[in-house]
């Protein structure tokens, strides 16, 4: 089942202690895609300036991805620069430059408006709810990304924009300032009044939780000795969440509970190498033999 998302795709200067690239493709929407085309057909729509380059749109050609709703612009793409310290866990952003993402006003294709699963990535509040207005009908499942940026800055558009989600993934720091609650659990209840019936917090290194009506799963990361670039790596995370969800078509409990696994799995890999590197070289064999290592990784016995 066809996969919508929205949101950035860009270019990246990335540095850690493991190296750094200059120049490499990028942005939220680039990552969610690639990672849940390994499930699904995934729809994209984002901007991008006159310096994208062919070999980038053929990147994304070569997999399960639309770019009928890549929008082009006179301009050059959103550019974002960050350093990460020795632990990987601080960044520091050296540029951010929105170019002809600061005029991002998404439309929709018409072949991508009867979509039943629809991820809005992180971009202004008003826009993801711009994007619900023009999907018809009501989605099977709608998922969302946000940040502190608008938690503080557009309170009021993103808490109407919550009322039409039914999953909300954001990192933990997140979860506590949009709730005004420490407890995650606390937080959680909070967010549910607000619309979501479903949170999945990230938390980076230590996982991810999954909270709904029907309790709480845990996902512990996948454990490497060498993470690379933790860039894209909650954005992948999504991807292989959301990918997985449209790929069996029914959000059950258990269906949840695989998705968080599969969500983790791609975000782990994204980490071993900078940018996409690792997702690009990535196979299917190897999604699901991760899976199964996820699996021993919390399989005991009382």
């Amino acid at each position: 089942m066809s996969l919508l998302v929205v949101g950035s795709v860009a270019y990246d200067a990335l540095e850690s202690p493991y190296g750094k690239v200059e120049r490499t493709l990028g942005g939220a929407a680039t990552y969610f895609s690639v990672s849940a085309s390994f499930f699904t057909h995934v729809n994209l729509v984002a901007i991008v300036g006159d310096d994208f380059h062919p070999q980038d749109e053929a990147i994304l050609k070569a997999r399960a991805i639309d770019i009928e709703g890549l929008e082009r612009a006179e301009g050059k793409c959103f550019f974002w620069a960050g350093r990460y310290s020795e632990n990987l866990n601080e960044r520091v952003t050296l540029v951010t430059d929105l170019n002809v993402f600061a005029a991002f006003k998404p439309r929709l294709p018409e072949s991508y408006r009867k979509s039943k699963f629809v991820f809005l990535a992180n971009i202004a509040p008003d826009l993801q709810r711009d994007v619900l207005h023009q999907v018809k009908g009501r989605p099977k499942l709608v998922a969302m990304d946000t940040m502190n940026y608008w938690i503080e800055r557009t309170n009021d558009e993103l808490c109407e924009t919550l009322r039409h989600v039914d999953i909300l993934m954001i990192n933990d720091s997140e979860t506590r300032q949009l709730s005004s609650e420490h407890n995650l659990l606390r937080a959680a209840r909070h967010i549910f009044k607000m619309g979501p019936s479903t949170l999945v917090i990230k938390r980076g290194e230590y996982g991810a939780l999954l909270v709904d009506k029907n309790g709480v799963f845990c996902v512990p990361a996948f454990p490497l000795e060498e993470p690379h670039d933790p860039t894209g790596a909650g954005d992948s995370f999504a991807g292989g969440f959301m990918g997985y969800l449209a790929s069996v078509g029914t959000p059950t409990d258990a269906h949840l509970r695989r998705a968080m696994v599969y969500g983790s799995v791609l975000g782990s890999f994204t980490v071993e190498r900078f940018g996409l590197e690792r997702l690009l070289k990535l196979k299917k064999s190897e999604i699901h033999a991760r899976a199964r290592h996820f699996l021993k990784l919390t399989q005991f016995k009382l």
